[in-house]
């Protein structure tokens, strides 16, 4: 029997259409563009948390966590085990998201966890590598007694601020009947994630350099997911944070790093996570949501603070342009994935709990920020959000003097190099400490990127002291060989998206999927 909380509707939708898991996530956007979302978030017992789940690995907690959002009839437990085995098979720790407890001499609070164990480097690894697995999986199973003519195919369309491409390309290269294809702002993510994209060979795989912004990039992406001749035709899939799996994927380090702070134990926990596009610390609502005693999530903006204006002032607003910064993946100025979390505001605080009123309300605040280019939210869910939700902006300045900070005081271990964004983190992470000044509260803030992708901000910050070497201290083997291969990409000259499609199709009629 399928539970309340493995359907899935739209945050949109005013009807009580609802889709199965293999829906939602194969066609990444709904139809009437807004995310899917499980409506019912499934709870979890402290008993349950604390006697069972805290003594679990990364990997068998991943399945506890999934199977309570996926239907055994969709994916039987021997398969999904088996998907989470092979994801997380890639990674370069054992723990998968290992967390490194006393960065600082001054303080026994302060853990840093460090998602980028994965093949990119990237916290978008723990995601992407089940979401590639998944796409195959339901892909084989779709074709399996297919034939060659009949297959269906997937052409996975992905716009990126830096990291989500290179992970999504390592994910999904060389999948059968999956192309993907990954929009970029020229000039705007650092060389190495440029190189992480643009050296793979794998020939279902192509980069799109489009000239402008992320968010012009990712608004031709939601409008390919809205163009029904073009998606029909080409079996449109997402990877962006705009696709449930991914926030799916990503809720497990929470738990998993909640336990690992306190012992196992129940104790006082805040996460600290650098924010762009919201679906990370978006997977750790969805963790306090189903019962992880968790404090507070503060939200850690750099000067693109859409998110820190819209918690102190209701208002969501676009600004009227993005701040280029030190922290580039976080250089966005509408965060597609706050849709979700507005949804469960709507619900829970304006809409007295019914699904359909708040798919109403939410459609109507993003007709408003189409139209006027902002929306205003009452003081009721405004409030609402506080119960979970804390923020803090962090400037240029205060990114580089973090990294020079920690790297000059951290004991364990020793010269601990931060990348810019979790920078960010750590910045707003001792602000909320000293604020606090609550010894027994355990501080978690997450690591999102290793600092050999961010070489301009990290050598900027550590440049003067002697000791310090990028090329010895900071870049990876792996890393060091990618300037050497030769490159993969087509430029776009404009931020159109009849020219996208056009180089979409013509690549794709290149390829022998």
């Amino acid at each position: 029997m399928v539970s309340p909380s493995q359907v899935y509707r739209s945050t949109r939708s005013s009807d009580n259409e609802v889709k199965s898991f293999e829906a939602a996530v194969i066609q990444g956007l709904a139809s009437d563009g807004g995310l899917f979302i499980p409506p019912t978030i499934p709870q979890v017992s402290e008993d349950e948390l604390f006697n069972k789940w805290s003594k679990l690995s990364f990997q068998e907690l991943a399945y506890e966590i999934m199977k309570l959002y996926i239907s055994e009839s969709e994916i039987p437990e021997k398969d999904l085990k088996d998907l989470i085995n092979r994801s997380y098979s890639t990674f370069r720790s054992n723990d998968v998201t290992p967390l490194v407890k006393n960065t600082t001499g001054s303080s026994n609070n302060l853990h840093v966890l460090e998602l980028f164990h994965g093949p990119t480097y990237a916290f978008k690894d723990v995601a992407l590598q089940f979401v590639g697995n998944l796409f195959e999986y339901f892909l084989q199973r779709t074709n399996k007694d297919l034939p060659e003519n009949e297959r269906k195919q997937l052409t996975v369309v992905g716009a990126t601020s830096g990291d989500t491409g290179s992970a999504a390309i390592y994910g999904l290269r060389g999948k059968k009947d999956v192309s993907v294809f990954i929009l970029y702002p020229t000039g705007r993510i650092s060389p190495i994630q440029e190189e992480q994209m643009t050296t793979v060979a794998d020939e279902n795989v192509q980069t799109l350099s489009v000239k402008g912004t992320f968010d012009n990039c990712q608004d031709i992406v939601k409008a390919i997911f809205a163009d029904k001749e073009f998606n029909s035709k080409h079996n449109v899939g997402a990877v962006n944070s705009i696709n449930w799996a991914r926030i799916l994927a990503q809720i497990t380090y929470y738990f998993y790093s909640y336990f690992q702070a306190t012992n196992g134990k129940k104790n006082k926990v805040k996460f600290v996570v650098p924010s762009g596009n919201f679906g990370d610390i978006l997977a750790g609502y969805f963790a306090k949501k189903m019962g992880l005693p968790v404090e507070k999530l503060v939200i850690a903006t750099n000067e693109n603070d859409i998110l820190d204006r819209f918690l102190k002032s209701g208002t969501y607003e676009r600004s009227d342009e993005v701040a280029a910064t030190l922290s580039p993946a976080m250089d966005i100025l509408i965060s597609s994935n706050f849709e979700r979390l507005l949804w469960f505001l709507a619900r829970e605080y304006l809409a007295s709990n019914d699904d359909l009123k708040a798919g109403e309300i939410v459609n109507d605040w993003f007709n408003q920020l189409k139209t006027e280019g902002k929306f205003q939210v009452s003081s009721t869910a405004i409030e609402g959000a506080l119960k979970d939700f804390d923020s803090e902006r962090v400037s240029n300045e205060e990114t580089i003097e973090t990294i020079k900070n920690i790297y000059q005081i951290s004991e364990n271990p020793k010269h601990y190099i931060l990348d810019p964004h979790t920078a960010v983190g750590v910045c707003a992470t001792q602000r909320i400490m000293a604020k606090d000044n609550d010894a027994s509260t355990h501080y978690i803030s997450l690591s999102t990127a290793h600092p050999a992708k961010f070489a301009d901000a990290v050598n900027q910050a550590l440049s003067s002291f002697p000791e310090y070497s990028f090329e010895k201290d900071v870049l990876p083997e792996e890393l060091k060989k990618l300037s050497t291969l030769p490159k993969k990409l087509r430029f776009v000259e404009k931020a159109d998206i009849e020219l996208v499609k056009v180089a979409i199709e013509e690549e794709l009629a290149k390829m022998k999927l």
